[in-house]
């Protein structure tokens, strides 16, 4: 019994080897399958940007233009009489905005007036003496000089009580007024600010290690700076600046801005300066781009199957980023959402 009994347990293994290997034939080779989200490999027009902040203002001084805002100042000293504005007024270039106490220029004035017609009465009998030869050639100058000084000094009056007239000195808009009725104002006080809100631009602080790419005339897209919000306003570089500010390591530059824009001055906004244009270029959206050991992968389609295969990534713009290799066609399927996850070569199954 015992070498019988031996003999059975020696082959039991045997048995279960063999009865593993013939499950395992009967059962078909499963074959790895992802699943994937696809796209094709296009052509597109891609642009490189320099990405900076700025405030609308009104246009400044130029050779041949006028700035387009100004700060309305008081040109004396005097008590603010009267307004003849409010803000957010469209004035005309020489409207009356503010009048200051005018009492003692009419006081000068009136004063004026009576030794101007008392010097030319003087005069007039100057003159008449004159004629009959009895009055020196001396007395007769001192007449004339005279009746000079008091029309040069009813003059100086009338020019001083106009001063107290504040008048635009440009067309546009009220923007805001800081002062009241009744409230005393110094030499050269800010009264009012007025803004030609057709002539805006923004003043763009651009950090001075991207400056070097900037030229004149290169477009501008601006927006408001709010999170997703997009571009709203075109412009076109019309100044770069040739210094750079040493606290803030930025310089300078405006863009104009196009008439009726909807800007106002002070006004927040977030600008992206076009520096290159690449047109005609394969590109594919970013989320297909995979790096691995520092080498850029795409999964390229075939059939039911994808297959890595190397790139070089370019420029990228937005969503999209500029791939060149070899073999690389625009149309060719690529795998989007997934690529990932894959092996070098692997089935695929397409999500819809």
């Amino acid at each position: 019994m015992k070498p019988v009994l031996w003999l059975k347990i020696a082959m039991l293994p045997a048995c279960i080897a063999w009865s593993n290997t013939a499950v395992s034939a009967d059962e078909p080779e499963l074959a790895t399958e992802v699943a994937v989200q696809t796209g094709t490999i296009a052509k597109a027009t891609l642009h490189r940007y320099v990405m900076a902040y700025g405030t609308v203002e009104p246009e400044p001084a130029t050779g041949d233009k006028p700035a387009a805002g100004s700060k309305i100042a008081a040109p004396m000293t005097g008590i603010l009489t009267q307004t003849y504005c409010v803000e957010g007024q469209q004035v005309k270039k020489g409207a009356l905005l503010f009048e200051l106490d005018t009492r003692s220029a009419d006081a000068l004035i009136a004063k004026a007036e009576v030794a101007v017609e008392f010097a030319q009465k003087n005069f007039a009998r100057k003159q008449q003496l004159t004629a009959t030869d009895n009055i020196s050639r001396k007395l007769y100058d001192e007449a004339e000089l005279l009746l000079q000084t008091a029309r040069q000094d009813l003059l100086n009056a009338k020019t001083q009580r106009e001063l107290l007239q504040i008048k635009a000195p440009l067309s546009g808009t009220v923007t805001a007024i800081h002062f009241k009725v009744g409230e005393a104002v110094s030499l050269a006080t800010v009264l009012a600010d007025l803004v030609d809100m057709d002539r805006l631009d923004i003043a763009i602080r651009v950090p001075s290690l991207e400056a070097f790419a900037l030229r004149l005339g290169q477009a501008a897209e601006i927006s408001t700076g709010s999170a997703g919000s997009n571009p709203i306003q075109q412009g076109k570089l019309a100044f770069i600046g040739a210094q750079v500010d040493p606290l803030t390591d930025t310089v300078l530059v405006r863009s104009t801005l196009s008439k009726a824009s909807g800007f106002r001055p002070g006004q927040f906004v977030k600008v992206r300066i076009i520096v290159e244009e690449r047109p005609e270029r394969l590109a594919v959206p970013i989320e297909s781009v995979v790096t691995r050991g520092g080498v850029s992968l795409i999964a390229v389609i075939d059939g039911d199957s994808a297959k890595q295969k190397v790139i070089k990534p370019g420029l990228r713009d937005g969503n999209l980023i500029e791939i060149s290799g070899e073999g690389l066609q625009e149309g060719m399927a690529i795998v989007t959402q997934g690529v990932y996850g894959l092996p070098p070569e692997t089935r695929i199954r397409v999500l819809k």
